[in-house]
């Protein structure tokens, strides 16, 4: 019986209850014994796992195959999903379980650059995994509270941590020893002690042997390739890393070929090749372009891309350059306000926009405009300033009046006042204002490109009269109408769940089915006369998690 239902799922044969017969683990199975080429008949076990899990209210397997369909729908629901997780896991009441649930969604954080979310969530899985037994996801959490550590530039504490997974995943896991290894050697070499990050780096090299295990090797070459870098060895690490850089290439990991190119160029400058290295400079700057990716050490491509480019007396590229770094310390700002503070930078704010201005100065036909640039700036500023004070207070007060209205979020609908041609029949009048009601009831406004026509169809109508109505019965144009209704959702919805007030103005934008981010913040700003930065903000500060 129970094959018989298999076959008949994988036939294409479902219905939306669980299958009876089934088990929790043999939808685990199924799930992951799907080819990856078929993931929409995978998300149907997911999808019925998740139904059998409910109606069971078993939360353990609830959790886990949500954790499933986690890695099966779109990509944006991710932290949802996670979220979910959670939730149902702190249901089961099983610190193993919980910390799992944590673990996962630090790994997502993780995975989006955002390593003090990371973090944070790693610590509360170490919370809860550290009154039990389970060794493997313990050493899991530390390894990943250790990598995490290192990208934000904390490199003693995780070396701490690294130390103590070593240990254990010499016996219990060859790769996970491996790269144990490797993260001691990078760890050893930012903390200036590179005889030790070579010492591991060798036994990363000896112990892969050992295993039968190369899976690790090119990176060990690649971390010897900077601490060659790192001893004034220029060409022999200018070799070691355009030996590794076809490897990474083909395995797509462009962080490490993005970090080799850094290194490999800065190798070239080094021994006076600039021209040579310029070419490596700007391949780190492709990958900021292309993946957003950059860090704190990748940021001197910068500088000495605008220092080569000031002695060419190349202007318009020594400006690009010096807006790209602008952006730079941007994002290394936001990602890594711990390492931002300690590199040391030779272009600091403060003389990059100078520059940048003294350069746009020098490319301008009117030269009268130099000489009024200290003034206006001055007044500009003056003015941000004064302009800032004042919006903070007006939307404090704002903030306040839409927290104190019970019923509705944000500014009541008002009925227009103007006098409207009116020449619709009273009893179609009466069907179209029944049909909007629905529409409002149904949230069938939070569709994506809502348009006239589209709202037409839902009031059984046409476009003229379906404008007319809206603008005598909710005293708006449609479109005004439309927006108004989907802030108004995004406005209860932060008010009342916490999560929303964690997610992206691109995954709010998607919830109320914006069509772009910019149009969400855009129509939020207008309706509520205030950034959704500031009001979310506020929820924060007034009702903390």
């Amino acid at each position: 019986m129970k094959y018989a239902i298999m076959l008949m799922m994988c036939n294409g044969m479902w219905a939306q209850k669980p299958a009876e017969g089934l088990t929790n683990k043999d939808y685990s199975e199924l799930i992951n014994g799907t080819s990856k080429s078929d993931s929409v008949e995978a998300k149907k076990f997911a999808v019925a796992w998740i139904a059998k899990s409910k109606s069971e209210k078993n939360w353990t397997q609830l959790a886990a195959a949500y954790k499933a369909m986690m890695y099966l729908d779109d990509p944006r629901f991710l932290m949802k999903y996670a979220d979910s997780t959670i939730t149902v896991a702190k249901y089961s009441k099983n610190p193993e379980i919980i910390g799992s649930a944590f673990l996962t969604k630090g790994i997502i954080h993780y995975s989006q650059k955002q390593l003090k979310q990371a973090l944070d969530n790693y610590i509360l899985a170490d919370k809860y995994i550290a009154s039990t037994n389970n060794k493997k996801v313990k050493y899991k959490v530390k390894f990943s509270i250790a990598h995490t550590k290192y990208y934000l530039g904390f490199y003693h504490e995780a070396i701490s941590l690294f130390l103590e997974c070593l240990s254990y995943f010499e016996e219990e896991s060859d790769i996970a020893y491996l790269n144990t290894l490797h993260s001691l050697g990078l760890c050893y070499n930012k903390t200036g002690n590179v005889e030790l990050s070579s010492y591991y780096n060798r036994l990363g090299l000896k112990n892969g042997k050992e295993l039968e295990n190369q899976e690790m090797e090119p990176y060990f070459n690649h971390s010897e390739g900077i601490n060659h870098f790192s001893r004034k060895n220029y060409k022999k690490a200018i070799t070691e890393l355009q030996r590794v850089l076809p490897i990474m290439q083909q395995r797509k990991d462009f962080a490490n070929e993005t970090v080799a190119h850094f290194y490999i160029g800065k190798s070239y400058w080094a021994i006076h090749q600039e021209q040579k290295a310029i070419t490596f400079f700007k391949t780190v700057d492709n990958a900021f372009l292309k993946y957003n990716y950059i860090r704190p050490d990748l940021r001197e491509s910068y500088e000495l891309l605008i220092d080569y480019y000031k002695k060419q007396e190349d202007a318009e590229l020594q400006l690009k350059y010096i807006n790209r770094l602008l952006k730079v310390d941007s994002v290394l700002n936001h990602n890594y306000k711990y390492l931002s503070k300690k590199i040391f930078k030779e272009y600091d704010t403060k003389k990059l926009i100078a520059a940048k201005q003294d350069i746009e100065n020098a490319m301008m036909v009117n030269n009268k405009i130099h000489y009024t640039v200290i003034s206006s700036l001055s007044g500009a500023i003056l003015f941000l300033v004064w302009r800032h004070t004042r919006n903070k207070k007006r939307y404090k007060q704002k903030f306040e009046q839409i927290m104190a209205e019970k019923e509705k979020p944000t500014k009541p609908i008002q009925k227009c006042t103007g006098e409207i041609p009116f020449d619709i029949n009273p009893e179609l009048v009466k069907t179209i204002l029944q049909n909007l009601e629905k529409f409002e009831k149904n949230k069938r406004y939070l569709e994506k490109d809502m348009t006239l026509i589209k709202l037409s169809g839902y009031l059984k109508t046409n476009p003229k009269y379906a404008s007319k109505i809206i603008l005598k019965y909710r005293g708006k144009k449609t479109i005004e109408y439309i927006t108004d209704l989907k802030i108004d959702y995004i406005v209860e919805k932060l008010k009342t769940e916490n999560k929303y007030r964690n997610y992206t103005y691109k995954a709010l934008a998607e919830e109320a089915g914006f069509g772009s981010t910019q149009n969400f913040t855009k129509a939020f700003n207008t309706r509520l006369e205030m950034p959704p930065a500031f009001f979310i903000q506020q929820l924060k500060n007034s009702f903390p998690l």
